[in-house]
């Protein structure tokens, strides 16, 4: 049963450096043209399901207007929502404004994730962001003030001639702003990006993870349930978790994913195809193996693990005689508590590396 949605809102006012995503140069000219393309997909492809959550991320979603947030939060309106709907929307501080904000609570939104991305202004700059530190902290102030208090800030460190002095500063400012939720994630240099075409060069290995070390050790007060992610108060992302939880969920918008009965699908990047009706790009019709391959990778990545039982029950297989663990647990690079299978948090930094070992020794035929 599928309990979550997607949206994506491609459109920025700047394209920063580093950024991956689909994601194109805002033009009121096709904002209207797209809003009508994603109407149109919603309504050939949502079922009537009651969704658990909804996530509106981008692109900068609160780069549109009032008008064009008006009309995209219409659209949206013909979802059927759970009483307790986690409804998020993603924005950047240049582009939020308090109206926009109180515009985001009259629809419904009760979680919000800013990109702020780091506070110093060099690595800003490299970015193509900008930020004003008083602004984010009257914009904060103001979202607790009108009740949307469940918020997301987002940290990326490990940029090139970063210093670990400068990720502490720029956790210190989070930690000083005292949000339920903190994403970190470490710089990729993606193919097609401005600072891959650059030639940049990432930090060594060896400082990543003592970047990576250091942030978990100041968020210590959090709980970090997943390898990039830390919340308190229970507040959880819980569309974040219908990933790490391998269940199905609708995409929709240019470049979306999403996952339907045992297909894996990409919308297209193209927006001339995706104005003339062509979503689907490409499609996954996903095995039995790919299926359990999918539930170990994002399983893994959580606090939580691999529940031994859920594996049997979804695929009549004990998941030891699928992937074989015991050499990896005498290692000490997993443990077996209750009915779970976890990486041990010391090796959270390693994760990648025991999934893949893990996977190497599946024995499914």
């Amino acid at each position: 049963m599928i309990r979550s949605c997607y949206i994506h809102i491609p459109f920025c006012k700047k394209i920063c450096s580093y950024c991956d995503f689909c994601k194109l140069f805002y033009d009121t000219g096709y904002v209207l043209s797209y809003l009508d393309s994603l109407d149109e997909e919603i309504l050939k492809n949502y079922q009537e399901e009651e969704l658990n959550t909804i996530y509106i991320g981008g692109g900068t979603p609160s780069c549109l207007s009032i008008c064009e947030l008006k009309y995209l939060f219409s659209i949206l309106s013909r979802f059927k929502r759970s009483k307790d709907c986690e409804i998020t929307i993603e924005a950047n501080f240049d582009s939020i404004t308090k109206e926009k904000i109180d515009l985001f609570l009259e629809f419904g939104i009760n979680r919000i994730s800013f990109g702020m991305e780091t506070t110093h202004e060099w690595i800003l700059k490299k970015m193509n962001r900008s930020l004003d530190l008083s602004y984010v902290k009257e914009i904060i102030c103001y979202c607790r003030e009108k009740g949307l208090t469940n918020i997301n800030l987002d940290l990326m460190y490990a940029f090139p001639g970063e210093s670990i002095q400068e990720v502490e500063e720029d956790v210190s400012f989070l930690l000083s702003l005292d949000v339920n939720h903190i994403s970190t994630y470490s710089l990729i240099l993606e193919e097609h990006t401005s600072l891959y075409l650059q030639h940049s060069s990432l930090v060594d290995e060896d400082m990543d993870a003592r970047m990576y070390q250091r942030i978990c050790e100041m968020l210590k007060d959090y709980v970090h349930y997943e390898t990039s992610n830390f919340a308190k108060d229970g507040k959880y992302s819980r569309h974040n978790l219908c990933y790490w939880n391998n269940w199905e969920y609708y995409g929709f918008g240019l470049g979306a994913s999403g996952y339907i009965l045992n297909i894996r699908y990409a919308n297209t990047r193209s927006m001339t195809h995706y104005l003339q009706g062509n979503y689907r790009y490409q499609e996954e019709k996903l095995s039995t193996y790919d299926k359990m391959e999918y539930e170990v990778i994002l399983n893994l990545r959580t606090k939580w693990g691999i529940s031994k039982n859920k594996f049997f029950q979804f695929y009549g297989k004990n998941l030891e005689e699928v992937y074989p663990y015991q050499k990896l647990i005498d290692q000490g690079y997993l443990i077996e508590k209750d009915d779970n299978i976890i990486i041990p948090y010391s090796y959270w930094y390693l994760s990648n590396e025991i999934i893949v070992k893990l996977l190497e020794g599946c024995c499914y035929e």
